[in-house]
């Protein structure tokens, strides 16, 4: 067989168990949910938000070391053991009774996320430096196993409980996702050839963590951070926020999350293409800057509120000689009022509603025969202000935050091979921890903020704030970068107030690794 046709059959294998992987690293998002909701479990908010947030939190701190070993032994005996292992607490999970049971399984279960450090470093070592960008993206659409999850394990759940009649049958679930991994290990052990890193068995442990001390590794794991920390967040959050924001059902939640997480997850290979063509660094700027306007219109909750407006004073003492909606006369003065508009809408409407409404109006305070000063208030003034959210426009919104970081996982992880070929492993591992933190602190920051302000919308206010301190760092980086390599083109870009019009150069200077791509390697600026 041609290293062509291996390449070939190893990105399929490692995309398939990566895939299965993915779908029991975020099992708790539904499996939760599904429990808490029947009332077998009595977990508040913040204890859901640490179950789903744990077996992030195992996948992410041992992708680092993970990636280490693949560099050293190779992808295919280092998945092999990985998802073998990771099948052992999957189906103890079946076994627990106890909060503390349940989140230790998770915990181990959660190995299954470390499976991305390998699917990556044993990919690229397949495809040559100009395909690379493709590969990985198409590798990377194994993020769709959280789909998968979300659409089939409440429909799974329902067929094994008999529709809730038999509820305890739930522990049948962890044990069918551990038979999955088994045998998915077998195969890919059967099916795969082996190949590592150049010189990946001869450098010592020192050497293979050197790219660490660089800041830019550091600011590759803070992207991903956002676009994969907040993917893998998101499509166990998104669950319980349906069911709780919308009143949906968990199989209808499951569904409407699988619309953020399924095309995000299939994307990625389009990502890859993306970056391959135009630049990584281009592509991450159209990412960022849209996921920020979508999550500005996110932040903004569902609202009835009523709030006082201006009122109508009098203009001079004297006696109230008439009142009603439309006006009020005192001391022989006509005071025209606002009256209550027929639109103002309630917080159960049937049509669809875009844009927040806002409606004025007012309503006498005063009734004849009153005797009023100068400057007292004849009618007060009121307020409405009505946002519907609606829930085919937040999940458009959502579905667009979806693309945007399905696309930049696989930016993120274009830059990995081209700065750093001999450390895939290594540098993709701490990009990946990084990234898999977000995965895990986010549920349950979300859960704490969630629990401390009643409303659900602060998930997105905390992604508006992370994405943008990544957007602006990327900018002035890639400006400090032109300034100390071409200073003179960087002057000549300026315009009259200072400001460097950095989009076109960006990419084309600092994102290539073309000549000069051994001095990028080992600098710390960019």
């Amino acid at each position: 067989m041609s290293d062509d046709k291996r390449a070939v059959r190893v990105l399929i294998l490692n995309t398939i168990a990566f895939t299965v992987c993915f779908a029991v690293w975020t099992m708790n998002g539904v499996l939760v949910t599904y429990l808490v909701d029947r009332g077998v479990f009595a977990w508040d908010k913040a204890m859901i938000g640490w179950l789903i947030g744990i077996p992030i939190l195992t996948g992410s701190v041992m992708r680092l070391p993970v990636g280490v070993l693949t560099d050293k032994y190779g992808g295919r005996i280092v998945y092999t053991i990985l998802m073998l292992l990771a099948a052992i607490p999957t189906f103890l999970l079946s076994f627990a009774t106890t909060y503390g049971e349940f989140l230790l399984a998770s915990l181990g279960f959660g190995l299954s996320g470390a499976s991305f450090a390998v699917g990556i470093a044993y990919t690229s070592v397949w495809f040559k430096k100009e395909r690379q960008g493709t590969a990985l993206g198409i590798f990377g659409a194994g993020n769709a196993g959280s789909a998968l999850t979300s659409l089939g394990a409440p429909l799974l759940l329902r067929y094994l409980t008999n529709g809730d009649a038999n509820i305890e049958a739930w522990r049948t679930l962890p044990q069918i996702y551990a038979a999955v991994l088994l045998l998915m290990a077998v195969a890919f052990f059967a099916l795969t050839h082996s190949k590592k890193v150049e010189h990946g068995q001869t450098r010592s442990l020192a050497q293979r963590l050197e790219p660490l001390k660089y800041a830019r590794v550091w600011r590759f794991g803070l992207y991903y951070f956002v676009v994969f920390g907040g993917f893998v967040a998101l499509a166990q959050w998104l669950i319980p926020y349906y069911v709780n924001a919308y009143t949906m059902s968990i199989a209808m939640a499951g569904l409407m999350a699988s619309i953020f997480s399924l095309p995000s997850g299939v994307i990625r290979a389009l990502g890859g293409w993306l970056s391959d063509k135009y630049g990584a660094r281009a592509v991450m700027y159209w990412v960022f800057g849209t996921c920020l306007v979508c999550f500005v219109f996110l932040c903004v909750p569902r609202m009835d509120i009523q709030s006082p407006g201006e009122g109508v004073m009098a203009d001079k003492a004297g006696e109230v000689t008439f009142v009603d909606e439309g006006k009020v006369i005192a001391a022989g003065i006509t005071y025209p009022l606002r009256q209550r508009p027929e639109s103002v809408r309630h917080e159960v409407d049937e049509g669809t509603i875009v844009l927040p409404t806002f409606s004025f109006w007012q309503e006498p305070v005063v009734n004849v025969g009153d005797v009023v000063v100068k400057r007292q208030l004849l009618a007060r003034g009121i307020t409405h202000i009505y946002f519907q959210a609606n829930v085919w426009i937040f999940t458009i919104l959502v579905f667009i935050v979806g693309i945007m970081m399905g696309i930049g996982k696989a930016a993120v992880y274009k830059f990995i091979p081209e700065y750093y070929p001999q450390d895939v492993g290594v540098v993709g591992g701490i990009v990946g921890v990084i990234g898999g933190l977000g995965g895990f602190v986010c549920p349950i920051i979300f859960g704490y903020l969630l629990k401390w302000t009643g409303i659900w919308t602060t998930a997105w206010m905390f992604f508006f704030v992370v994405t943008l301190v990544c957007h602006a760092w990327m900018f002035f980086v890639v400006r400090r970068i032109m300034r100390e390599r071409t200073p003179e083109l960087s002057r000549q870009i300026e315009d009259s107030n200072g400001v460097a019009v950095m989009e076109i150069p960006a990419h084309m200077l600092a994102d290539r690794p073309s000549a000069g791509a051994e001095v990028r390697k080992h600098s710390n600026i960019g």
